[in-house]
């Protein structure tokens, strides 16, 4: 499926492979959830540095209390309340009355806001500041922001009593009687949610989507599949840059129904097909010139020797990702989400590129290269450099 973008944060070993495309699609959500809490942060104590850092008493006191702002703006979010103050600035009375509020619950909420920078007071109303017009409203679409914050909240008691449960030997959810959100189940099971889902990350992929149909070299490709290609957003860029490219997109059923949606409104409809599988565990269609993994997280050997019978003679292999590398200074999000991870799963540990290139060398590629793009903007904050570009050759 579609994945959130600057993830990089992937598991060494899947025995199982229903659970590795489990914890393939928990990691690569976490970027995605950081948005809402980095955001808070950078609000608080962003001071221009690329490493934000805690630098005084009166930072770490702040710091302490941001989860109630982080909590406070996302469910500003989930409750759309900057577009509906941008159509029709209201006073705390009515926003109150409109939500559901208590009356001087509603007006602390809202002064938090205007103490975030992300409304303004205009004598008893309240509307978006212009930092929210341009980094919330002028984003992404209200839609979206409100499944970003979902899914923050979602997360949020993986660190209920963290004094309590970081000694706990297995996840920190199992030690609060708890069930970690299992993403791939929640697109299997809920039809609603996987469409919004899959409609959030087709427009968060977008300009990821355009720089790869920009730098990919498609020469001589007449027949793409697009592995866990969710929407179909990266495939649909390629088939507008090459009119003789068709595609297949792999990814479960649910997703697949969006995509189908998604593609009948463009001109590319007819060069593109969505086949429902598990292809960690089903056989995959062949024939293929070029086989994309993007941001899928999922790198096994056993799983790169299936896609390799699936080329044909000349095909290649490319995998786009957010790997790290030895040594790389990484930003408070990308380490945010990696002891995030470690709460689910105490013996996570991160995938490097030369762990990925030794695997691909392992199942009988060749010519094995390397590319970094450079980052697009929705991935600013990840304390990666770029998307890695490995393309191997069968």
């Amino acid at each position: 499926m579609d994945i959130p973008p600057s993830s990089g944060v992937l598991m060494r070993s899947a025995n199982e492979s229903r659970m590795a495309l489990r914890k393939g699609a928990y990691c690569r959500h976490l970027a995605l959830m950081g948005k809402v809490r980095i955001a808070i942060s950078h609000i608080l104590f962003y001071e221009g540095e690329s490493q934000m850092e805690l630098k005084t008493t009166a930072d770490i006191n702040r710091f302490l209390r941001s989860y109630l702002a982080s909590a406070a703006l996302g469910t500003a979010l989930e409750h759309r309340l900057f577009w509906r103050l941008a159509d029709d600035p209201a006073s705390a009375t009515r926003v109150a009355e409109e939500l559901n509020i208590p009356q001087q619950r509603c007006r602390c909420w809202l002064e938090l806001l205007v103490g975030l920078g992300l409304l303004e007071r205009r004598g008893e109303t309240y509307a978006p500041s212009s930092v929210a017009r341009d980094a919330i409203i002028g984003a992404y679409t209200p839609e979206t922001w409100s499944f970003l914050a979902r899914e923050a909240r979602e997360r949020y008691p993986s660190g209920t009593d963290l004094i309590t449960h970081i000694s706990h030997p297995e996840s920190v959810w199992v030690a609060q009687g708890l069930k970690a959100p299992d993403y791939v189940n929640q697109m299997i099971e809920n039809p609603e949610r996987a469409g919004q889902f899959t409609r959030m990350l087709y427009e968060l992929h977008g300009p990821l989507a355009e720089k790869l149909a920009e730098n990919l070299d498609l020469g001589n490709v007449s027949r793409l599949l697009d592995l866990g290609g969710g929407s179909g957003v990266v495939s649909l860029a390629l088939l507008r840059s090459h009119p003789n490219l068709t595609a297949v997109v792999v990814d479960i059923e649910n997703v697949c129904k969006v995509g189908r949606e998604i593609a009948a409104g463009t001109s590319e409809a007819t060069r593109i097909t969505y086949e429902a599988a598990d292809f960690t565990r089903n056989e995959i269609p062949a024939g293929f010139d070029l086989i994309l993994e993007c941001d899928v997280g999922i790198y096994t050997v056993d799983l790169f020797r299936k896609l390799r019978t699936a080329l044909n003679p000349k095909g290649r292999l490319i995998i786009v990702d957010w790997l790290e590398r030895p040594g790389q200074e990484l930003t408070l999000q990308r380490l945010v989400d990696r002891f995030m991870s470690s709460l689910g799963a105490p013996g996570f540990t991160t995938l490097t590129v030369a762990e990925v290139r030794d695997r691909l060398v392992q199942s009988d590629y060749r010519q094995v290269t390397e590319l970094t793009l450079e980052t697009p903007a929705i991935h600013e904050a990840s304390g990666i450099v770029g998307p890695v570009i490995l393309q191997a050759h069968r």
